[in-house]
């Protein structure tokens, strides 16, 4: 979190669902990692001066060059996978014609800063350009009619690659007509991978999330338990048309005829943290209670060519 030693108290996992005087002991008991008093562990962080060591690394280098060194395909989709700029998966490389072909997806310009992001509450916000977005568009695949989606996902604020115990994923509704404008699928198989705009929006978003706001490396920036499958891409559109409900976007207070994006942050939690119950009717009470909390957090509107 950019400082060398960082305090810090740990009391056992899991804090949730726990009663009232499991968590009480957990306060009262020893920090099982420095095996002394926990209270005295929060005392000692607070409230002892920082020393020399402590002050180190505070600044670090946020700026990266523009380009990689020219390299054979192989050796540069080698160093895209060590540096930790992808998900894992195979990309497409972000030549400078892809990057421009996908900038003709919008109207605003390349140098334009478009959106912060941070992987945890206790790091600085990095921002960035729509050139930066458009780099990770290309390498999830995305088209540039896609485009205005992904930098309204860009913009929220909202990282794909939050950093909790509990494995937070986001999942995105697309409304309005831009979902029928880049085809989306959203009938059968629409959470899984059969149709290209789904697929690649959502992984756009999580690769730009993951290199334009300072890392999500496991033990580092990413401190999720388990991590989660939903993190790869999760985006879906409303099916309107056979929806009995009044669309999620007028909803919110958009027209009918307005594209949006809305992004529920918490996708892990909403149906894995509910904690232990004695029946399913409890966990079914626990689980709409969680969904509950985890209402749309951003609701963006997406328009061709603008955000």
């Amino acid at each position: 979190m950019g400082m060398p030693r960082l305090r810090q108290a740990y009391v056992p996992q899991p804090v949730v669902d726990r009663s009232a005087a499991d968590l009480r002991a957990y306060i009262e008991g020893q920090d099982p990692i420095s095996r002394r008093p926990f209270m005295q562990e929060v005392l000692d962080g607070l409230l002892t001066p920082l020393d020399e060591a402590d002050l180190q690394g505070l600044s670090f280098e946020r700026t990266t060059p523009r380009l990689v060194e020219p390299g054979a395909e192989d050796d540069l989709r080698r160093s895209f996978d060590e540096n930790n700029w992808t998900d894992g998966l195979p990309i497409v490389l972000p030549t400078e014609a892809r990057v421009e072909a996908m900038l003709k997806g919008t109207s605003h310009p390349p140098d334009k800063i478009v959106g912060r992001l941070r992987p945890t509450a206790f790091r600085e916000y990095w921002e960035f350009t729509v050139e930066k977005v458009a780099v990770n568009a290309v390498m999830a695949g995305a088209r540039p009619e896609y485009f205005p989606v992904i930098l309204a996902l860009a913009s929220s604020g909202i990282s794909a690659r939050s950093s909790s115990t509990n494995s937070f994923a986001t999942i995105t509704v697309v409304n309005g007509p831009i979902r029928n404008e880049i085809a989306m699928n959203s009938g059968i198989g629409v959470m899984g991978p059969y149709n290209h705009a789904n697929a690649t929006i959502g992984r756009a978003y999580g690769l730009l999330s993951q290199n334009l706001q300072g890392g999500s490396v496991p033990d580092d920036t990413y401190m999720g338990s388990l991590g989660n499958w939903l993190a790869y891409t999760a985006v879906l559109p409303e099916a309107e048309e056979r929806s009995p409900w009044q669309p999620l976007h007028v909803q919110k207070g958009f027209k009918p005829t307005d594209s949006v994006a809305s992004i529920f942050f918490g996708g892990w939690y909403t149906h894995a943290g509910y904690g232990p119950r004695a029946t399913w009717q409890e966990k079914m009470r626990r689980s709409l209670a969680a969904a509950v909390s985890r209402l749309p957090e951003v609701t963006t509107p997406v328009r061709s060519g603008r955000i």
